[in-house]
This record gives C-alpha cells, structure tokens and sequence, in this order.
C-alpha cells in the first residue's frame, strides 16, 4: 500500500513521486528564469508600445525603441541558456537516454548479431564498401 493511499492521522501529508526526467542544473535553471522574466517584459514593453501608438501618445516611440532593445536582450537570454546547457553537459557529462524507436531497434539488431555470432550462426548481411568476385569471398572490387 502506498503512503499516499494510507487514511489516519500518521498518514504523511506530502509524498514525492518520482518524474521521468531530473530536474534541470541550478545554473541552467537560473538562465532560463532570467530568460523568462526577459521575455515577459519584452512582452509587456510591446504591448504598452502597441496601445500607446493606437492612442497617439508621445510615448509611442520611446517604447517601440524599448521593444526592440528588450528583443535583442530576450534573444541573448535564450541563448545564454541553451550554451549555459551545453556547458553544463560537457564539464558534468550528461547520461544518454534513447528516446527514439529507430533507437531500440538498432539496439534490438546488435544484440541479435551479437548473439548469432556467440551461437556460431552469423546472418549473412552486405557491408558497405566491399563486394565479392566470383567465388573468392572478401576481395574487394
């Protein structure tokens, strides 16, 4: 029975379940935090840009030039996350999880070579660069 699931008063009023992914590095987290306040206030910037030239403020065109500058620093703030990742990933390693079919599939082949070829039965399969002539095996054209 699960905490969760248990009724009563010793029951535990929060249980961590576990995710399927590890949360993200403190340094990469704290970029893409920065990355979204940015972007949220490039946001607001041309929305106030938006309503203040519909309604013919002097305002207007302080805040496109604010819009424009907030996009530029936006941009920078994604960037800075997707390299503070990859640095993270090549100082610290990152481990590998297959996630595609074509994956599991490869992988499923390689195994069923490996054991052919333990059980002395190895499948005949074409090699790319070499062809046979005539009857001599492996001589390449």
């Amino acid at each position: 029975m699960r905490t969760a699931d248990r009724r009563g008063p010793d029951r535990e009023l929060w249980v961590d379940d576990p995710v399927g992914r590890p949360r993200l590095p403190d340094p990469v987290r704290t970029a893409a935090v920065r990355a979204v306040i940015l972007a949220s206030l490039t946001l607001i910037a041309t929305t106030v840009a938006f309503l203040c030239t519909v309604a013919g403020s002097s305002l207007a065109f302080p805040m496109v030039l604010g819009s424009v500058g907030g996009t530029v620093v936006s941009t920078w703030g994604v960037l800075d996350v997707w390299v503070t990742r990859q640095v993270w990933n090549q100082r610290h390693g990152v481990v590998s999880t297959p996630r595609s079919t074509a994956r599991r599939l490869r992988k499923e082949r390689r195994q069923a070579r490996r054991q052919a070829r333990r059980t002395g039965r190895e499948p005949a399969r074409a090699r790319p660069g070499t062809q046979t002539q005539g009857n001599v095996a492996g001589v390449r054209v």
